[in-house]
């Protein structure tokens, strides 16, 4: 029989949701482990510049028992949560030691989402994905051997299949993935690159419904060189390209490409589905937990769920929603706040970077800015959510060096590593 540990709070994962309430309940000194799957926290948002170069990997995911060091409280233990017993309140996990079970007063589960392909999974085999630090330096190594490649070739269809890239999803992260890899061609690769933007809406940032700021994103992709295709959807992958339907099938195009990003979409992680079934709460057509008002999940009031892998009254899958439900969760659970409290979030706006000096964002309906000045905005609100000093001091360092200057820190530093590591299978 597996020994079984206690804790007072079990939190699974260590995204947004997940630390959020960790802070939360150390202010208490509540007794919580947090199960992560990795070491690191990630600082997803800042991803796109991993795989364009602009920063190093390890600038945006701080080992997690750094971030928690002097949380009171805190303990944080790696492995994979594999399912969960509400009635005997047990999680079982797998680390590289073996299953571990621990025994929990109360669960808060918040861990997240994948990649969604709408049903067509085996296109994943032929796309670039950006939801680990693993897809950021795979997209960046394969940029920037392309890149390289095209240098070298003499065959021009050759060439113009390696810069070929398409970014498939024209939310946050396809136009900011799309837009930095036309700034690459231009200012340091300085090579003919044809980028395009595929999205199935007939806008590009979908969630500010076609206003001025979606407007004025398209023609700023548009002014920089970005071919956008609307009302566009991605018929078939492989390795030699895509195929686009284009106005409902009232044309098709096929690009050859050597690059697909895909960022079309999101469903709820694997984890969801168990805790779906032994908790008896339904799901919708992403597999989102269909969660209660005050963030618990199904008829336990112990077991709350956060962030991406839930749905509540159409709250956008982005980290201040989790964040914001993750301290709700733990409040309850201080007693801050009262059992069955319903959770309302308070939105504070969203932005996008398009290119270098220019974003959009918006406060509210009324409120919105653009160009440089929202560029600004979003440099401000990310350094202020990176996490300890150090990683604040290089990420101002690196933006000023990629953005202001025209070097990518990114891609000299893999370049070096790889040296070294030749060098050393040399030795």
């Amino acid at each position: 029989m597996t020994e079984i540990d206690y804790a007072e709070v079990v939190i699974i994962g260590s995204g947004f949701g997940g630390l959020a309430a960790a802070k939360q309940l150390g202010k208490s000194g509540i007794d919580h482990t947090l199960i992560s799957a990795t070491p690191e926290h990630l600082f997803q948002p800042l991803l796109y510049q991993v795989a364009t170069g602009v920063m190093d990997p390890h600038e945006i995911a701080p080992p997690i028992a750094n971030v928690l060091r002097t949380n009171k409280g805190s303990t944080v233990v790696q492995g994979s949560v594999v399912d969960v017993d509400p009635d005997a309140c047990v999680v079982t996990y797998e680390t590289d030691a073996g299953v571990r079970r621990l025994r929990y007063g109360s669960l808060i589960a918040a861990t997240g989402a994948t990649q969604s392909y709408f049903g067509n999974d085996h296109f994943k085999d032929f796309t670039f994905a950006l939801k680990t630090i693993e897809d950021a330096t795979l997209l960046r190594d394969q940029i920037r051997d392309c890149f390289e490649r095209a240098a070298e070739t003499t065959d021009d269809a050759e060439r113009r299949k390696l810069l070929n890239f398409v970014v498939v999803g024209a939310g946050a992260t396809g136009v900011e993935v799309a837009g930095q890899i036309q700034e690459l061609s231009q200012r340091y690769f300085h090579a003919d690159a044809s980028v395009y933007l595929v999205e199935g809406a007939p806008m590009v940032l979908p969630p500010y419904k076609g206003g001025k700021l979606s407007q004025y994103a398209e023609k700023s992709l548009r002014d920089s060189g970005v071919e956008v295709l609307l009302d566009a959807m991605v018929t078939a992958i492989d390795a030699d390209g895509v195929t686009i339907s284009i106005n409902k099938g009232a044309a098709t195009r096929r690009i050859a490409a050597d690059t697909v990003v895909w960022s079309a979409g999101v469903q709820a992680s694997g984890f969801t589905a168990v805790l779906a079934e032994r908790t008896g709460c339904d799901t919708d057509r992403a597999g989102r937990l269909l969660i209660n008002s005050d963030l618990t999940t199904g008829g336990y009031a112990n077991i709350y769920a956060i962030g991406d892998m839930t749905s509540l009254k159409g709250y956008p899958g982005q980290s201040p929603v989790a964040m914001q439900q993750g301290r709700h969760a733990a409040d309850i659970i201080r007693r801050k706040k009262l059992p069955g409290t319903e959770f309302v979030y308070w939105d504070k706006g969203s932005m996008a970077t398009i290119k270098r000096f220019s974003a959009v964002a918006q406060l509210n309906e009324r409120i919105q800015f653009r160009g440089f000045i929202a560029w600004l905005m979003w440099l401000a609100v990310h350094l202020f959510y990176l996490i300890g000093f150090r990683n604040r001091f290089l990420a101002v360092l690196q933006w000023g060096v990629a953005f202001i200057g025209r070097a990518r820190p990114g891609f000299v530093h893999a370049a070096q590593a790889e040296e070294r590591e030749e060098e050393r299978l040399a030795g």
